[in-house]
């Protein structure tokens, strides 16, 4: 429960958010050591160009997040340790059999594996999550999907630089 000094009325804007690295609230559990190379090569190819990332809000047991993944963004499978809860702003995504669109959301509890699979125009949504801080545990364990990232990420970079938002659906 939030101390009652931070329970008080706040805006947030977008604008001058940080980036999820700059506000330091996800620590990354070790990645097995081939795996932590793969995963080096993947952002030296330009993975990093898929993801955008803001927090938007953080007070102690709450936080917001604001993620934007461009087409073709490779999501590992991976989980946290706090419930998240997830609403799509624009865009889509798979979610195992489902597309889910605009106004669109779903659960994962704490500690679950999961990973998605952005849309044709890439998704944008929010994160709302009971902590502030949280991890990152990788379950993408074999080379499989890091050398698939690595040449997603090499075929995309420079479109994910010049990339839009997907674009608001307000039907």
């Amino acid at each position: 429960m939030p101390a009652e000094s931070d329970r008080k009325f706040q805006i947030y804007r977008y604008e001058g958010a940080p980036t999820l690295a700059e506000s330091a609230c996800m620590t990354f559990a070790p990645f097995a050591e081939d795996v932590a190379r793969l995963s080096q090569e993947a952002v030296a190819a330009g993975m990093d160009q898929g993801e955008h990332l803001r927090v938007l809000f953080s007070l102690p047991g709450f936080s917001l997040t604001h993620v934007w993944f461009k087409k073709h963004y490779p999501l590992p499978l991976h989980s946290h340790d706090a419930d998240c809860l997830y609403y799509i702003i624009a865009g889509s995504l798979r979610l195992g059999n489902e597309t889910l669109g605009p106004r669109d959301g779903f659960f994962i509890p704490a500690d679950m594996p999961y990973a998605y699979v952005p849309g044709p125009d890439g998704v944008e949504l929010l994160e709302f999550r009971h902590k502030t801080n949280f991890n990152f545990v990788n379950h993408a364990h074999g080379a499989a999907f890091w050398d698939k990232a690595i040449k997603t990420a090499e075929a995309n970079a420079e479109d994910w630089r010049t990339a839009r938002r997907p674009a608001l659906n307000e039907s």
